[in-house]
């Protein structure tokens, strides 16, 4: 997307990072271990970024940093407990594409704002969708799967892990585009509906890359295209949805936020923590399906009142609400 490309460009543009004890934050921080909130359940795209950052970041900033779940709501529950948290750097979020870009049109009234409430940090983790099915359907591609959907409207299942999640936009996008009727089955989070899907008990879903691929790759799932707008760098055997499905794309991101208040030489730090950490982790990123989201605390801001107005308009557009 043409936003995440500018950010890319920005972050090349960067000086090289030096020593992060050189940067350190002027004030005593952080003083104890670190807990990073994550609104969904184990398992997931922002779970796994979450997991492997939060290791980096431990090594660099010389703290525990725990991984904290909590799932519900389409992620709201853990996103307005980190908005909650005192402004002390002690408490970080993964923010997603659904917690601080889809909720906002979704909901006619958030218990947090994503702009106001929050400190953006750090760009993480960028990777697409991937559809995958059930192999008892006996579908190979795309293509096999809408001569299906249109021989018996409405029959196929997709799950998502809620109204209003990537999963679910990312299913109604698809039908809206492609001309089909699919039955809509959301779950509390992601993982569940994946577990879901793999035993057989819906047909479909529009799963992160990360979490998807590994079901596809040992056959428990069948990968039938990759949501970026063309083949993706990581899984090049597997065609784009738009190859069968003009104008079909979306993709995932996830970001590392603070609360709103927290003094900025520790989102400084924090900012050059995770950008350091982001290079060790691309060989780890790039086997399981995602790309590093390098953005500092300006770029972040940007990229996400963007998204926010981008998801926004789709959402209206397409009559979707989750109240």
């Amino acid at each position: 997307m043409p936003r995440r490309r500018a950010i890319l460009t920005l972050a090349a543009g960067l000086p090289a990072a030096r020593p992060i004890a050189a940067r350190a934050a002027p004030v005593p921080w952080p003083t104890r271990p670190l807990r990073m909130i994550v609104a969904f359940a184990p398992g997931g795209f922002t779970d796994i970024a979450a997991r492997l950052l939060a290791e980096r970041l431990a090594a660099a900033l010389g703290q525990p940093v725990a991984v904290d779940n909590r799932a519900g709501a389409a992620g709201i529950i853990g996103t307005e407990a980190a908005a909650r948290a005192a402004p002390d750097g002690h408490t970080l979020l993964m923010g997603t594409i659904s917690t601080h870009a889809m909720n906002p049109g979704l909901y006619r009234t958030l218990p947090y704002d994503p702009v106001a409430d929050f400190a953006p940090a750090a760009g993480v983790a960028t990777a697409p969708n991937l559809l995958v099915a059930h192999p008892s359907l006996g579908l190979r591609d795309v293509a096999a799967l809408l001569a299906r959907a249109r021989e018996r409207p409405g029959a196929l299942t997709y799950a998502s892990g809620g109204n209003g999640t990537s999963s679910h936009l990312a299913g109604e996008l698809f039908k809206s585009l492609a001309g089909v009727d699919l039955l809509h089955v959301p779950f509390r989070s992601t993982a569940p509906a994946a577990s879901a899907l793999v035993a057989g008990q819906v047909d479909l879903m529009f799963d992160t890359l990360p979490s998807a691929l590994p079901h596809a790759r040992e056959g428990r799932l069948v990968a039938l295209g990759v949501t970026s707008a063309a083949r993706f760098g990581a899984v090049p055997d597997i065609p784009a949805v738009a190859e069968t499905v003009p104008g079909f794309g979306m993709g995932v991101w996830t970001a590392l936020f603070v609360p709103a208040g927290t003094p900025r030489p520790v989102i400084e730090t924090l900012a050059a923590a995770t950008r350091d950490a982001l290079p060790r982790l691309g060989d780890r990123f790039a086997e399981l399906g995602m790309e590093p989201l390098p953005a500092g605390p300006d770029e972040l801001l940007a990229y996400l009142r963007g998204e926010i107005a981008k998801w926004t308009g789709v959402i209206r557009g397409a009559r979707i609400s989750a109240d």
